[in-house]
């Protein structure tokens, strides 16, 4: 009898010195995923600072990933980065916004998909001058478009059959708003292409 009391004292002291140890092994164990989920979360965060990074952004956004993406411009207006760019032949622009640590992070994107000639009208921090940017792939048959910008003509020049983005000034109003009306395209020998 005093053997297996022995016996018992021995295996209950085993048990209370692992429960003692797993007190520090779980928060242990606890910090080290943390940690570790906390340095890949920064690591692996992909800016827009340069043109291969902002692809690697494209393609990490839904609906993207598997596209191919030709960056046509980036363009730089204070902190806010803008870039137009070809998403399967589709005219497309990216716009960044720069952090406190001057990286670039994404934070709007659109698709016009099947086009060949589209135009965005990016949001800026200068709401005063906004401008058209134009984006064309190498089948837009575009010469020429004109547009009345609250009752005031814009017109704008493109070479056709080339993959560009092209920037317009917008002309200054005194409204808050901007009304587009009576876009017309033409082709290199002037003829109308569509209203």
């Amino acid at each position: 009898m005093a053997g297996l009391f022995k016996k018992d004292n021995f295996v209950e002291g085993v048990f209370l010195l692992k429960r003692k140890n797993m007190v520090f092994i779980i928060p242990a164990i606890f910090l080290v995923l943390m940690i570790t989920v906390f340095y890949f979360n920064n690591t692996q965060k992909v800016y827009g600072n340069n043109k291969e990074s902002i692809v690697k952004v494209i393609k990490s956004i839904d609906g993207y990933e598997s596209k191919s993406i030709d960056i046509l411009i980036i363009k730089d207006l204070n902190d806010v980065r803008v870039v137009g760019f070809l998403s399967n032949g589709s005219p497309a622009y990216i716009q960044f916004i720069k952090n406190s640590e001057g990286n670039y992070e994404w934070e709007y994107i659109e698709e016009k998909q099947n086009e060949k000639f589209s135009s965005f009208i990016p949001k800026t921090s200068n709401t005063e001058n906004l401008q058209f940017m134009f984006v064309t792939n190498d089948e837009s048959k575009v010469a020429k478009m004109q547009v009345s910008v609250n009752g005031k003509i814009v017109e704008q020049e493109f070479i056709p059959n080339k993959a560009s983005v092209t920037w317009t000034d917008l002309p200054q109003s005194d409204e808050s708003e901007y009304s587009f009306r009576n876009y017309k395209y033409y082709d290199e020998d002037g003829n109308l292409i569509k209203k």
